[in-house]
């Protein structure tokens, strides 16, 4: 490594490093800025015990919170106190004192000088590699001044220049939000934002608004704070993740749906299931990922919009014994509370269990749930492309759940999404000999043929069935079809 070169240290915050492609260059200033109860206190102290268990002297410096709340917070993650040297700022008790009387001096100039000169007194004298000083809401009160606030900020980068220590600044940004001129003066900038919904959980992003010298993954990137600190969910990006796979089909054992899709679906291909509610979708879906699973493919279900014990039991119900591959680890369902996680976490938890378990097969059931889960309709396409293209490079079947409004006819749609998809499937409501019936039919497929027919599907008790074409038929997609009275005798039973 060239010596003139900075070396990259670790911030110690799952998933940060990989953002910022490595960690931070060693030795420069940074801001971190975000609203009370972003998590920058959380994050900081990640910094300074990711330093002190590599043997990196370190120091956090409060001019805001007691040792006290510090220590409790830690405790709260799971960390030993220990870890984090503190070093307390408080106010002097003459400052608090409302009888006491400056005669010369203006209060912020005597007050501001006593921080500063302290606070370097106590960098002399533990050498610290690694400062967080928290917060400048607290300087910037004592300053008063904002031009001699910007000065000593100056004074303090110059100073820790010369020392071989990397700084984090916490910022409130209680002053007048982001301050443009601060963000000049530091080597870095790393904003941490809230994103309030009007239902569930607060959703958190992270950004790298400036970062001197160095690549960085750009974007918003959503994080959680959960115990044992940060954890940020870096932007999924698909051309990053290609792989060599076996390009064969899988199949769902049902020998009349295989043969929709000329033989069956293809590996590192996406399909989706649209239709009404209760028209077969997930059933299908389930086909081949319990397929998959007995033929030792490990297939995972992430269920948005049923509640797992219903979805195990109406498996059941129908002849598939999801249960038993659930038992041998080859099937795994898991069920999502889309009011309490976010998209860059779920193509996070996704991107995990494909790497790590060599999952062969995804299910998500359904888009509409994963819909809820966005703060607003327009991000949906963009995080669905990047998610399929990766399951795709991966050599993953993917299978996604779409439910249209409506039951019989015309339906409708929140966001059009048949484009990102492979392969398309349709299903629909139709009436015949006062009956209601299923109706299944392939619209689309990128790679190999594929049936143009439509044909009646049956789920019942004994399995699912897979019709004759209804080659005879006109008017069935309209759900109020023409049909010869010998239409029964088209059905396989």
């Amino acid at each position: 490594m060239d010596p003139k070169l900075p070396r990259w240290i670790e911030t110690g915050v799952d998933g940060l490093d990989d953002i910022l492609a490595g960690g931070l260059p060693s030795g420069q200033m940074y801001l971190i800025e975000g609203d009370p109860g972003t998590g920058k206190t959380t994050l900081a102290m990640q910094f300074i015990i990711a330093g002190q268990r590599n043997g990196v002297k370190s120091l956090y410096i409060t001019l805001s919170e007691s040792r006290d709340e510090l220590e409790a917070s830690a405790r709260s993650h799971g960390w030993d106190p220990e870890e984090i040297p503190i070093a307390e700022f408080v106010p002097a008790e003459a400052s608090l004192n409302p009888d006491e009387q400056y005669t010369i001096f203006h209060p912020s100039e005597i007050e501001l000088s006593g921080t500063i000169q302290k606070l370097i007194r106590c960098i002399d004298e533990r050498k610290p590699e690694r400062v967080v000083i928290d917060s400048l809401s607290e300087l910037r009160l004592l300053a008063a001044d904002p031009v001699r606030y910007r000065r000593q900020l100056l004074a303090l980068k110059h100073f820790f220049a010369g020392r071989s220590c990397t700084v984090l600044l916490l910022d409130d940004r209680t002053a007048n939000g982001s301050d443009t001129q601060l963000q000049s003066i530091a080597h870095g900038v790393i904003r941490l934002e809230k994103m309030h919904r009007s239902y569930g959980v607060t959703r958190r992003q992270i950004e790298v608004v400036k970062l001197r010298g160095r690549e960085f993954r750009e974007g918003f990137h959503d994080y959680t704070i959960l115990r044992g600190g940060l954890r940020v969910y870096p932007r999924l990006v698909a051309h990053e993740h290609i792989a060599k796979f076996n390009a064969d089909r899988i199949v769902s054992d049902l020998s009349g749906l295989d043969l929709m899709f000329g033989g069956g679906i293809n590996r590192g291909s996406s399909t989706l299931m649209m239709g009404p509610s209760g028209c077969g979708k997930s059933t299908l879906t389930m086909l081949y990922a319990y397929a998959a699973a007995r033929r030792g493919d490990r297939a995972i279900v992430y269920v948005f919009d049923e509640v797992l014990r219903t979805a195990l039991d109406r498996l059941e119900g129908v002849g598939i014994k999801v249960r038993d591959q659930i038992e041998r680890g080859t099937l795994q369902m898991s069920q999502l509370d889309p009011a309490s996680i976010s998209p860059g976490e779920f193509a996070s938890r996704i991107c995990r269990d494909v790497e790590e378990n060599d999952t062969r097969v995804v299910v998500i059931d359904s888009l509409n749930g994963y819909l809820m889960s966005m703060p607003g309709e327009k991000d949906l396409n963009i995080h669905l492309h990047e998610l399929i293209a990766y399951l795709n490079q991966k050599g993953v079947a993917t299978f996604l759940v779409y439910t249209q409004h409506g039951l019989i006819g015309s339906m409708q749609t929140e966001v059009d999404i048949s484009y990102l998809a492979d392969t398309v499937v349709l299903l629909r409501y139709f009436e015949a000999a006062g009956s209601l019936r299923k109706l299944i039919s392939v619209v689309k497929q990128r790679v190999g043929g594929h049936e143009d027919t439509l044909r009646e599907l049956r789920i019942t008790a004994t399995g699912v069935k897979v019709g004759e074409p209804l080659t005879s038929f006109r008017g069935v997609m309209t759900g109020v079809p023409e049909l010869p009275p010998q239409f029964s005798s088209t059905v396989q039973s």
